[in-house]
């Protein structure tokens, strides 16, 4: 069942919660997961935010080991009474390679604490996952956060959106450095950071259009904390005591050929 909190508050939970799972029920393959990702796992959805659902599929050994080769993400975007979804799901072999290479998209989704549909195989990726988790998980979170602060600056319109991103990948990668432990809400990061603006920012991002612009503000503040944190996840980067290496390889290995096999 959805958590509570994915669920945005001006919605008809129960009527949104049964749309979700409905969708997700008429998913193809055998599913490891499926979670709510997006604005709603990051902790600031707008009233007419769409809902971004991401997960695992397995494949079928008949369409893994023929000439034709079967496409490893399956991507859908509807509309069902009113709910905008987003669905994208990954075969294993897939989502299991995207962990090696210090994803930290794939990382929240696994972990993300709103969950449509569970299986106890979800609950032992999670735990190899942990071995897949290095300090160079910071390259994602920095590169990620260039990327939407320069969408940030180079829009004719001050939009809410891609600064809030900015701040948030900036401050998941610091407290993943620092903890080791992946934290994708910035409004449960911001009790520890304490930044005002932060506050602010996800007031109107939540009370306004998915698009909403920023009134006319001092868009120096941002830029400075904006290169400021950017420094503290470099720093934390490299005081970090998260391993260089990922060791998950094997344990990955073992647990995609066991779970192929089992789908049949």
């Amino acid at each position: 069942m959805i958590n509570e909190y994915a669920i945005n508050p001006r919605a008809d939970s129960t009527k949104t919660r049964a749309v979700i799972e409905s969708l997700v029920a008429e998913l193809g393959e055998k599913l490891v997961f499926v979670t709510v990702s997006g604005s709603h796992l990051y902790g600031f959805p707008s009233p007419d935010s769409d809902y971004d659902l991401r997960g695992v599929h397995v494949l079928p050994l008949t369409k893994v080991l023929g000439l034709a080769s079967a496409a490893e993400t399956s991507e859908k975007t509807t509309v069902r009474d009113g709910v905008e979804a987003d669905i994208v799901t990954h075969d294993l072999r897939k989502f299991c390679l995207l962990l090696l290479k210090r994803n930290g998209y794939v990382l929240e989704q696994l972990l993300s604490p709103h969950v449509v549909l569970t299986s106890p195989e979800q609950a032992e990726l999670i735990e190899i996952a942990k071995l897949c988790v290095t300090r160079h998980h910071a390259k994602h979170y920095l590169g990620f956060a260039d990327t939407t602060w320069r969408q940030f600056v180079k829009g004719d319109t001050a939009l809410i959106k891609p600064l809030l991103y900015t701040f948030r990948v900036l401050l998941t990668g610091i407290h993943l450095m620092r903890t080791g432990e992946v934290e994708s809400n910035i409004v449960t990061l911001n009790d520890t950071a304490k930044l005002s603006y932060i506050t602010d920012l996800v007031a109107r991002k939540s009370g306004e259009a998915e698009h909403a612009a920023l009134p006319l503000v001092d868009m120096s503040l941002y830029e400075s904390e904006y290169r400021r944190l950017t420094a503290d996840l470099e720093a934390a980067m490299a005081e970090t005591t998260l391993p260089n290496d990922a060791t998950g390889r094997a344990p990955l290995n073992d647990f995609l050929v066991r779970v192929r096999l089992a789908a049949g």
